[in-house]
């Protein structure tokens, strides 16, 4: 296999098939040694995040499958760390759409003059490009269409999706006590130009508590799947 891609939290080969299989690893985004799943690098290695981390992507795109959600995923090797994919080209250099139902993180970094820290959000979307120096900034459909990132039609599509497979997850984990407060998903284009999820759903991009609780992303497997 060829590797085509070294990421924080995997890595990417390209099959003979034309398919493409991730890699992944212990790696989880943070900063200072503290779990962040809307930072922009690696804070930690936490040992067990790649099992953990491709048990509940398995167990999401499956589900996300069965209810007629466009995804690249095609099956995966628990055992191996490793998910087998369609090709799929991201936008532009990389988009990341964060759907948000608590006031945390960098929300609230941001807009914390104007609101207290775990306020309810109604599950908004935004959408940020991938660009570390510039710190992941949120972006416009605007300035997306502007950019020929993508147009204002993928635009409203990416909002849709985001909406609706973030929607599902929050209702998966309410069934075992947990909420959701916000979830980070990406998206691309498959060889046909639609719009179609990516990359991962696991612990390590979305902020899971329960009651005042938070839950460490390496629990949540154990927590949901059993």
């Amino acid at each position: 296999m060829k590797k085509v891609y070294e990421g924080k939290t995997k890595d990417v080969y390209e099959l003979e098939n034309g398919n493409y299989e991730l890699k992944f690893k212990d790696t989880v985004t943070g900063k200072d040694g503290v779990f962040d799943p809307g930072e922009n690098q690696v804070g930690l290695t936490m040992d067990g995040a790649g099992d953990a981390n491709l048990k509940l992507t398995k167990f999401f795109f499956e589900l996300l499958n069965k209810r007629g959600i466009p995804t690249h995923y095609v099956n995966c090797d628990i055992e191996n760390k490793t998910m087998e994919v369609i090709a799929a080209k991201p936008f532009g250099k990389g988009l990341e759409a964060i759907c948000r139902y608590k006031a945390v993180g960098s929300y609230l970094r941001r807009y914390g003059l104007y609101i207290k820290e775990k306020t309810d959000l109604p599950g908004f979307v935004e959408i940020t490009i991938k660009d570390d120096k510039a710190g992941d900034p949120p972006i416009s459909p605007e300035s997306l269409e502007i950019l020929g990132i993508t147009s204002l039609e993928e635009t409203k599509m990416l909002y849709k999706l985001t909406k609706d497979i973030s929607d599902i997850i929050k209702e998966v984990l309410a069934e075992k006590d947990l909420e959701l407060y916000d979830i980070k998903l990406e998206f691309g284009r498959d060889k046909e130009g639609n719009v179609i999820l990516i990359d991962e759903i696991s612990g390590g991009n979305m902020r899971v508590y329960r009651g005042d609780e938070y839950i460490d992303p390496l629990r949540l497997p154990g927590l949901l799947l059993d």
